[in-house]
């Protein structure tokens, strides 16, 4: 496989009989490893991260979370996080062969909740990506505030893309804007973000509720597989302080860091990132 691989598009059920619409690269004899994407992302933030675990000889499996890219949305509006958690369960009992899951944001809380809650998905290990028991309710706010921003959506794909390096002054600009089409779907004459503009009322009731620090800690204490928490060297999510004090409560995690990223690691340096994880990837063979 090379490293532009166009992947395989499968169709999962989740929790509830919702359909997960997902990328799927390398071979079906590879152990397999589960990419999830962070709240307002698609299953498109890892195509470039997708190809290069396969050509590391794992079967990645990248879909969108409920709510976002070509997932279906909740009937009811509903997204709670115990609703993702239980997607994640449902797609490591039909993925099976005990798959690793690597989760950023929103993909990290919900793993987390499905590896150390009953029922416990049967996973190898657990890569968390700049989340972990606690956020800095500044750098969600940023966030939510960014998402909220434009709820009429943009006159073209050329103004999202400006709209996103606004946002993310760290991050080069791309050579072209087309790559942000995959975040977008078209709603009349306009582009709206691909995602169920009703995330957002449970994003902010999410910032840092009563007892949340310590449930997400007990599940990583009772997930018990490896764990590693990759921080964003930039973050104003998870700041360093945090992840240090959720790898001395929880004795199997350890850190790494990536220099000059921000919230979206893979994003941000996606060849640091990679390079991040693979010594812990091998390590669970």
């Amino acid at each position: 496989m090379t490293a532009g691989a166009l992947p395989q598009r499968r169709g999962f059920v989740g929790h509830g009989g919702i359909l997960l619409a997902a990328d799927v690269w390398g071979e079906a004899s590879s152990p397999p490893l589960l990419l999830l994407h962070g709240g307002g992302q698609t299953r498109h933030a890892w195509d470039r991260t997708g190809p290069r675990l396969a050509m590391l000889g794992w079967r990645v499996i990248a879909p969108d979370l409920r709510g976002h890219g070509a997932s279906e949305w909740s009937a009811d509006g509903g997204y709670d996080l115990d609703l993702f958690a239980g997607d994640v369960r449902a797609l490591v009992a039909k993925i099976g062969d005990w798959p690793v899951l690597v989760g950023a944001s929103l993909g990290g809380l919900s793993s987390l909740l499905a590896a150390g809650e009953a029922p416990r998905a049967a996973i190898r290990a657990l890569v968390l990506v700049d989340v972990a028991h606690r956020p800095d309710p500044r750098g969600v706010r940023r966030i939510v505030e960014f998402m909220r921003r434009w709820p009429d959506g943009f006159a073209s794909v050329g103004e999202a893309a400006a709209a996103v390096s606004a946002h993310l002054p760290h991050r080069p600009r791309p050579d072209a804007p087309e790559g942000i089409r995959n975040n977008l779907r078209r709603h009349g004459e306009r582009w709206v973000w691909h995602w169920d503009p009703r995330l957002l009322d449970s994003f902010e009731g999410r910032m840092d509720p009563p007892g949340m620090a310590e449930r997400l800690l007990d599940a990583a204490r009772h997930a018990d597989v490896p764990i590693l928490l990759v921080r964003g060297g930039i973050s104003d999510v998870v700041r360093e302080d945090i992840a240090e004090q959720f790898c001395d409560r929880v004795p199997h995690a350890r850190r790494a860091e990536v220099a000059d990223a921000g919230h979206m690691v893979a994003g941000d340096r996606n060849e640091h990132f990679i390079d991040a994880i693979v010594p812990f990837l091998e390590g669970i063979g």
